[in-house]
């Protein structure tokens, strides 16, 4: 192929990829939830869809498919048409812990799924019961180590981020301590209320009713800079422990093959809603920090936080399928 019919080609490639982004949608959006309906997910998701209707100019269905850690909503986006009419809102769970907690997925999100954008973060607390002597982290740390036995500590789950974020805390206080997972925020944080375990790491929404009836006291917020919601509480890296930081993180995904046009589209009509103020309110009130930022930006996070989290699983030996 001599240079003119190469450059005649690359413009016709060009111009269908085009065309391509400024027809999509060409019917109904399907948004895959894969957590229950009422979940901070399902929020996250019908706050996006109800803005990008009127953009998108067809129905946004929102489908909640629970269950598996995630795994089977994320299975249904990766084995969905690759034409972007179909994406999940994923999370670190099936995303970034998955590959190296499982000998076996039903897909591989580096292979089968493409990062569109970051939607939403949000940092976890370390909880201990309002009678705790510990008023600070060094003294919760003082306090453990003071401890006859290992302490017992809550999660919302076994390989969430509430039970990763207190094995890298585990590993950094040179602490020990034995896992007690939850199903959920509610019984987890009413485990450490009642005395049942000591200490949980997990977000601070679903925690607040057990603070403000003084069954709980929260220690230290696991983002690398204070949380604007939460002024006074001092962050894990401030009291001791130097580039501690744990987001609870989620975003926008689709099959892989995609074209990068529509992945585009969709990046950028997302990054417009995410910037309205309205929009960032009503996050930020439920504790959530807005995302944002390109594909690129997100894929790259997801790497990051993939090998970060993946020493610490290999660390302590966290497997789900044994």
């Amino acid at each position: 192929m001599n240079k003119s019919k190469l450059a005649a080609f690359l413009l016709a490639c060009a111009s269908a990829m085009a065309a391509s982004a400024q027809e999509w949608p060409t019917k109904p959006v399907r948004l895959i939830v894969p957590a229950p309906a009422g979940s901070s997910l399902d929020l996250i998701a019908r706050t996006l869809a109800d803005r990008l209707r009127p953009l998108w100019k067809q129905p946004i269905v929102i489908e909640t498919k629970a269950g598996a850690g995630g795994l089977i909503g994320m299975d249904a986006v990766a084995k969905a048409p690759n034409d972007g009419h179909t994406l999940g809102i994923g999370f670190n769970g099936p995303i970034a812990f998955g590959p190296y907690m499982y000998s076996r997925m039903p897909y591989a999100p580096a292979r089968d799924l493409v990062p569109i954008v970051l939607t939403t973060s949000q940092p976890n607390v370390l909880a201990v019961q309002a009678g705790n002597p510990a008023n600070t982290l060094p003294e919760f740390v003082a306090w453990a180590r003071k401890q006859g036995h290992p302490f017992s500590y809550a999660s919302v789950g076994a390989g969430s981020s509430s039970h990763l974020t207190m094995e890298l805390f585990r590993s950094v206080a040179g602490i020990e301590a034995v896992h007690v997972p939850y199903a959920g925020s509610p019984p987890a944080g009413l485990s450490v209320a009642a005395g049942d375990t000591q200490a949980l790491f997990t977000v601070a929404p679903a925690l607040l009713p057990l603070v403000q009836g003084k069954r709980i006291k929260l220690l230290a917020v696991t983002s690398a800079k204070r949380s604007e919601l939460m002024k006074d509480l001092p962050t894990v890296a401030e009291s001791g422990y130097p580039g501690f930081e744990s987001l609870a993180w989620n975003g926008l995904f689709t099959a892989s093959g995609t074209p990068p046009d529509v992945v585009r589209r969709i990046n950028a009509d997302v990054n417009t809603v995410l910037q309205e103020p309205a929009v960032r309110e009503l996050l930020a009130n439920q504790g959530l920090v807005a995302g944002g930022g390109s594909a690129e930006e997100f894929g790259s996070f997801i790497d990051s936080e993939g090998r970060k989290w993946g020493a610490i699983i290999a660390r302590r030996g966290i497997r789900l399928d044994q």
